[in-house]
């Protein structure tokens, strides 16, 4: 290129580069090198540039096209060089084009308030001082908002609010930092928000928000509409509301995430390290799970029987401007969903859905036109761990380092699903769904497929799914091929966990660990506490934990009783034993009664699942009874376990490929009046990780393979996460764990399109 004579140069650039400040960027740099032309948004999510004016001039604009606005990501930049035209007298920000030819670009996720915007709330002096909805180019919704592309303000749900003078100089002010940010809005032309009672009626308060803060603080629950649906809050230091709380939603345990006024706060009643307060006050703000301080002095009832608790910042200055006129520290702050359904967004139904459990609601009047969960987050010493990627995260694509041909759509499993579209090297993973067990649930997954292939402008030419043949997602999977003639693959669910370990950090083979509750096996049978060895030609089972009965099927995933007994039946009489405990099942002695013959008949399912053990230890330990939700046994038994020791020291004990896990729970029952049930805890989970690793390990040097990875819910585990790191790299191998993607069911939709490129013989060479 010949610097010295005049040049016009076409640009697309690709990746996320609107919403994010990239039109007034790239405005500011062409006027500072003297350049004419124009930016402008397109319809397939690119921002297209056209620069005229001297060489170096040029070339020194492509060198600060390089160092793009924060929020900004670059994956594409394509360039034509041309002889100057003449064309253009100054530079402007064109009207955005329809033009949708290229894809995988996307907008981004939604932003928490930024400290300039936090300022000016706080600013008698500022037009927007007070105001709940004060946003800028640089944070505030997007994902939530967005109809369709370009990101203009037409296309989003901002379109009903017309901006007041003041906005509109603002919006085309170049020096502002609300040049062409399309959420910009004041109290004068913006959303509005008001009070009502639980049946909608209008309450007479000049400021709703304060009220509401000074309501919770009374012990009143409000229902509280933000950006991407609506919470369900209340006091922390009351336990009264709480409990109401738990009856009204059929939550007797489930723990609540809170919402703390600042990080200052949080410190006085969690541990929090350097870390996880960064994770706390970045423009994600997610729910982090933090330790529970001895010095904790909120409600019990928030976290029962856990060592942590979900802690979040106000992300919206409507949440900052709750915590003003209050003592309170926090509030909580969850989803507000009746069971089993996503979260409400709409005012309507949220009065219909919500008016028996909130006594206030606190509206806006900007629609919500995609409903989007909090994100939830813990650390593992220094390592991240995403138990729910949305919020914040999603839709902003995972970037792998190698590539693939075909578009890829991957459903997920049953519980914890979200939708992936793998396109060339980046994978995007939806905001979470949820349970797609009920109607409500599977049209918001449909949606949200629909609205992730439009906003990436991609057409999917192959389906993954669950190999599980009765699964929703499955039938879902079967539905869309016949109507779009498109090939199905179902993937293995464990195959599916440990190809999306290896799609995330490059791997071409691995040995794998991967443990959860449930997953159907390519055996037909139920799996979930397996060694496998897995590369591009698919996945061989090495071993797996003791297969035990479940009796009755998933009743044993409700009351954990029925596991373990199912585990000591050969080795121990349990009768004795089960009558002892006949208050722990719903229907007393004549329930196990049934379950005695049941296991005398040899009539029940087995299940190699490393959670149900967990879950059995815990009936046993007397840590948890009753599985109320997900995951329950297995982590309060974790919470146990923390301050324990191993007072058991059981050496692995492998029949062959298989570990055995009577063993471990034979002798848990034995020495339950010896040992403190935290050291018979800690003491389990410790027999689970040194088995796994150990049997790994063997496997690993026998195909000569150096690599050992975890994944599956059980990883969420951070004791039996470090045990088997411990484990495998002093013996000398590499271990690697989950980052970008939950371990758990929420990453299993990205595994299946990594797994499924596998599979695809186009694209084999081309990925991984």
């Amino acid at each position: 290129m010949e610097v010295a004579k005049p040049l016009r140069v076409e640009i697309k650039v690709s990746g996320i580069v609107q919403g994010v400040g990239f039109r007034p960027f790239i405005y500011r740099i062409a006027k500072e090198n003297s350049l004419v032309g124009f930016v402008r948004n397109r319809g397939d999510a690119l921002v297209e540039i056209v620069v005229e004016g001297k060489g170096n001039n040029v070339k020194n604009f492509l060198e600060d096209l390089k160092n793009p606005p924060p929020l900004a990501r670059i994956d594409g930049v394509i360039t034509n060089y041309f002889k100057d035209e003449k064309n253009f007298e100054q530079f402007t920000i064109m009207k955005s084009s329809k033009n949708a030819e290229i894809s995988g670009s996307i907008i981004p996720p939604d932003v928490s308030i930024c400290d300039e915007c936090l300022s000016e709330l706080r600013d008698p002096k500022d037009k927007r001082h007070n105001y709940f909805f004060i946003t800028c180019t640089n944070c505030g919704p997007r994902y939530t908002i967005i109809n369709r592309l370009p990101y203009d303000r037409t296309n989003t749900t901002m379109q009903s609010f017309l901006m007041c003078d003041f906005c509109s100089n603002e919006y085309r002010d170049s020096s502002n930092r609300r040049f062409h940010a399309q959420t910009v809005a004041c109290p004068e032309c913006g959303p509005r928000v008001y009070l009502t009672t639980n049946n909608g009626e209008p309450t007479e308060h000049k400021d709703s928000i304060r009220e509401a803060g000074r309501l919770l603080e009374e012990g009143y629950v409000v229902a509280i509409k933000g950006n991407g649906g609506f919470h369900i809050a209340t006091s922390t230091l009351n336990s009264k509301p709480i409990e109401r709380l738990r009856k009204t939603k059929h939550r007797s345990q489930k723990p609540f995430a809170i919402m703390t006024r600042d990080l200052e706060t949080i410190r006085s009643f969690t541990e929090v390290s350097r870390k996880e307060a960064e994770l706390l006050t970045s423009y994600v703000k997610p729910i982090v799970l933090l330790k529970k301080s001895r010095e904790y002095y909120l409600s019990e009832l928030i976290s029962p029987d856990l060592h942590n608790i979900g802690v979040m910042l106000p992300y919206t200055g409507l949440h900052t401007m709750l915590f003003d006129d209050v003592n309170e520290p926090a509030f909580v702050m969850t989803s507000a969903n009746p069971p089993d359904e996503p979260i409400v967004t709409d005012n309507t139904e949220a009065i219909e859905k919500l008016g028996a459990i909130a006594d206030y609601f606190l509206f806006h009047n900007r629609k919500i036109a995609h409903r989007c969960d909090d994100s939830v987050v813990r650390l593992h010493g220094e390592n991240l761990s995403i138990i729910r990627r949305s919020r914040g995260y999603a839709p902003a694509p995972i970037r792998l380092k190698r590539s693939t041909e075909h578009c890829i759509l991957g459903l997920g499993a049953e519980i914890n699903v979200t939708a992936c579209i793998l396109l060339r090297n980046q994978a995007f993973i939806s905001q979470h769904i949820g349970d797609v067990e009920n109607l409500s649930t599977l049209d918001f997954l449909k949606r949200s497929i629909d609205h992730l292939m439009r906003l990436t402008n991609t057409k999917v030419q192959i389906i993954a799914c669950d190999l599980h043949p009765k699964f929703t997602t499955t039938k879902l999977a079967q539905n869309l091929g016949e109507q779009l003639n498109l090939p199905v693959i179902p993937i293995q669910h464990h195959h599916a966990q440990l190809a999306s370990l290896m799609g995330e950090h490059d791997i071409d083979e691995i040995i794998g660990i991967v443990c959860d509750g449930f997953g159907y096996g390519s055996d037909g049978s139920a799996w979930g506490g397996e060694i496998l060895h897995c590369n591009h030609e698919g996945f061989e089972r090495l071993g797996h934990l003791q297969e035990h009965p479940m009796v009755g099927g998933d009743l044993a995933t409700f009351y954990p009783l029925r596991m373990a007994a199912g585990i000591l039946y050969d080795g121990v009489d349990v009768t004795e034993w089960l009558l002892l405990n006949s208050h722990r099942f719903p229907h007393g002695k004549r329930e196990v009664e049934v379950i005695l013959k049941q296991l005398e008949d040899k009539s029940t399912i087995k299940t190699t699942s490393c959670g149900r053990i967990l879950d059995a230890i815990s009936a046993i330990l007397g840590v948890c009874y009753e599985r109320t939700y997900e995951g329950e046994p297995a982590m309060k038994l974790e919470s146990t376990a923390l301050n324990g020791k191993d007072v058991l020291n059981l050496k692995p004990k492998l029949d062959g490929n298989v570990i055995d896990t009577s063993l471990l729970v034979s002798e848990i029952l034995d020495k339950r009046k010896k040992h403190s049930i935290p050291d018979l805890a800690y003491s389990a989970q410790a027999y689970i990780a040194k088995s796994l690793a150990e049997l790994a390990i063997k496997k690993a040097k026998q195909l000569n393979i150096r690599l050992i990875g975890f994944s599956g819910g059980v990883a969420y585990n951070e004791h039996i996460t470090t045990t088997i790191k411990k484990n495998v790299e002093r013996d000398g191998l590499k271990f690697i764990v989950h980052h970008k993607i939950p371990p758990g069911d929420e990453g299993i939709s990205f595994g299946q399109t990594v797994a499924a490129a596998f599979q695809t013989p186009e694209t084999r060479t081309d990925l991984f």
